[in-house]
């Protein structure tokens, strides 16, 4: 009887040592502006090592915009832009009469919607981290990660990765289990000289050494952590002399224009009438002659992009290499902003316990990174997204 009894007890220590063995932490790191050809096009040798390692998408699909703020927050909650609310990087609310800009959040969390998922960590026991995301210090549901920074553009680089380490080799009990963090470097080169530009090759190359780095250091450290490294879009170049004035648009009174770069979203004032609306979408219309659409309520629709009072009356819509602005002159030499296409796919890599090696997914859906990674974590969805998850199961482990 003692002896069975010893038996028993070994079994289920043994069970308790597995499954704490099986313990999954995850690593998100966000690569603004990575377009999803970078890698070969710019030689970043340390994320093709990593995705051979593990699992690439061959492209990740951004939603509507391909604007970095409403594809992080798509990333982060698994819900489109027009559910989560972030339907621009600048945008209005003509219910609200005020207008939303990047990191308003932090003093006004009443812009969104969703259970980001450092939330969705937090309220099933997991401690969570973020070392800058779009909006990371807003408090969605009244909450924040376990630790963050609030976001500044002098940050050091490295000190990013040495935070990320600091978090995980924490005693357990303090310890995240998902920690995030973002890197710009990239997507401000892109803008500034164009996706072809020598400037934005040595900020690929910048990046690739810092998650090489990255990569070799969480691989030293007890537990099994996973390493996801994902982009919001890509980047198109731009002629700045086909640049669109929106001062050359035909003017409404009734109206209210906010610029965004490849998109113009109207907004009609409180007493402008269907008729109105109708009316002047038609002179934009004539005006075109070629440079932009006046997008219709079905291709809307096809977007995710219905008017709800963010999204604007009326949206004019152009293509690289030509962007709207105020006066006719821009610049910059690249920009993202505009209708999927190649130049606006992102990236995703996958690399660590839970994952296969040396798998190339088709192109995969940014909406789906929300429910495989807290499936990794072994979390439950806690609200109704608008990510299944198809797209990147066949990169898990059975």
């Amino acid at each position: 009887m003692h002896i069975l009894r010893l038996i028993f007890v070994f079994i289920a220590l043994t069970s308790l040592n597995l499954k704490a063995s099986e313990e999954q932490s995850v690593v998100l790191i966000s690569l603004d502006g990575f377009r999803w050809d970078y890698i070969e096009k710019h030689g970043a040798k340390n994320l093709n090592r990593i995705a051979k390692q593990g699992v690439r998408g061959s492209k990740m699909r951004p939603v509507y915009p391909t604007k970095t703020f409403p594809n992080h927050l798509s990333i982060i909650t698994g819900l489109l832009p027009i559910n989560h609310g972030v339907v621009d990087n600048r945008f209005c609310d003509t219910k609200r009469g005020e207008c939303y800009s990047m990191g308003k959040g932090k003093d006004d969390s009443t812009w969104f919607n969703g259970i980001p998922l450092w939330n969705l960590a937090s309220m099933q026991g997991l401690k969570s981290a973020t070392y800058f995301w779009p909006e990371s210090d807003a408090r969605f549901n009244g909450m924040t990660p376990d630790y963050y920074y609030h976001y500044s553009k002098h940050s050091d680089y490295q000190h990013r990765i040495d935070q990320i380490i600091q978090w995980l080799a924490l005693p357990k009990a303090q310890r995240p289990r998902l920690v995030i963090s973002y890197f710009s470097l990239v997507d401000s080169m892109g803008h500034e000289f164009g996706p072809d530009a020598l400037q934005t090759k040595q900020a690929v190359h910048e990046v690739d050494a810092l998650m090489g780095q990255l990569q070799q250091r969480l691989a030293e450290l007890e537990q099994n952590i996973n390493l996801v490294i994902v982009s919001d879009h890509g980047m198109s170049s731009v002629e700045p002399n086909q640049s669109i004035a929106i001062s050359s648009l035909p003017k409404d009174d009734k109206f209210m224009i906010k610029n965004t770069g490849p998109r113009v979203l109207i907004y009609a004032k409180e007493s402008t009438t269907a008729d109105d609306i109708t009316a002047y979408k038609e002179r934009l219309s004539k005006a075109a002659k070629g440079r932009y659409n006046v997008l219709s309520d079905v291709q809307r629709a096809t977007y995710h992009y219905e008017n709800n009072g963010r999204t604007g009356d009326i949206i004019l819509q152009t293509t690289a290499p030509k962007t709207f602005s105020d006066t006719g002159k821009v610049n910059y030499l690249g920009t993202h902003g505009y209708a999927y296409n190649d130049d606006m796919a992102a990236i995703f890599i996958a690399q660590g316990p839970a994952f296969k090696q040396n798998v190339v997914l088709d192109e995969v859906n940014n909406l789906d990174v929300y429910p495989l990674i807290a499936q990794v974590l072994g979390l439950q969805l806690l609200n109704d997204i608008d990510g299944d998850g198809k797209t990147l199961q066949p990169s898990l482990k059975k």
